[in-house]
């Protein structure tokens, strides 16, 4: 976990400056979410979709479509849902870190699966393009590629973190993990079948709730910890 070895009752500068960060990100997530989705509830037009659309369009050539295709399915439901089953075999029955972890990655994907499409259902927005061949179908508001991406592959970047694994392979990876999310976030717009406040919303949602998620299980990781020296401690002293 994120403050494993660090004392409940003497809370380091670092967790604590974590801590902050953490909440901030999720307010900063979730005010985000409100504010796109009020403008989109009162069918206002947003000058950045165009500008994005506009900018997308002269980019585009043979090769670099090909590869926001592919780029846009490791954010596709088949994907996700594969690759979050893998996961959770994983953590479930090989990893060794505490079991809570699968338990808490399982209600991070099903939340973000739940909240994408009750959301979508609420503001009934519709696609720019409807392209079946990259998921483009259904509602558009807000891009559950962009949900799904940061959801899925944001627990894998906390995972990593809380691996032994070397700070230089660490850094490597969640940088390609990142990089990842955001290219799968752009290759919706590029394709044509969100808006950019679509992916943006998308984002902010996962993101937030990602946050929900990891912050639930170090709080209840820690109040454990907490509660197993207090009773080392009543031990010792009787």
């Amino acid at each position: 976990m994120l403050f494993r070895g660090i004392h409940p009752s003497e809370p380091s500068k670092a967790s604590v400056v974590t801590v902050i960060i953490g909440f901030f990100l999720m307010g900063t997530a979730f005010y985000g979410f409100i504010e796109l989705a009020e403008d989109v509830m009162e069918d206002e037009k947003f000058a950045v979709d165009q500008a994005v659309s506009n900018i997308t369009a002269s980019l585009s050539s043979s090769g670099l479509d090909q590869f926001m295709g592919t780029v846009t399915e490791l954010g596709s439901v088949w994907w996700i849902t594969a690759a979050s089953a893998v996961t959770l075999i994983y953590l479930a029955f090989f990893s060794k870190t505490s079991r809570w972890l699968w338990v808490f990655f399982l209600v991070n994907m099903i939340g973000i699966s739940a909240l994408t499409k009750g959301l979508k259902l609420l503001f009934e927005r519709q696609r720019p393009e409807v392209l079946e061949q990259y998921d483009g179908v259904g509602y558009s508001f807000p891009s559950g590629h962009s949900s799904g991406a940061m959801a899925f592959y944001g627990f894998l970047i906390y995972m990593i973190v809380i691996s032994p694994l070397r700070k230089k392979w660490k850094w490597t990876i969640n940088v390609l993990l990142s990089a990842l999310i955001v290219l799968i976030a752009v290759s919706r717009t590029f394709i044509g079948v969100h808006y950019f406040t679509d992916i943006a919303a998308g984002l902010a949602l996962g993101l937030g709730w990602l946050l929900i998620c990891i912050a639930s299980l170090e709080m209840m990781m820690w109040r454990r910890r907490k509660n197993h020296q207090a009773s080392e401690k009543q031990t010792m002293s009787s």
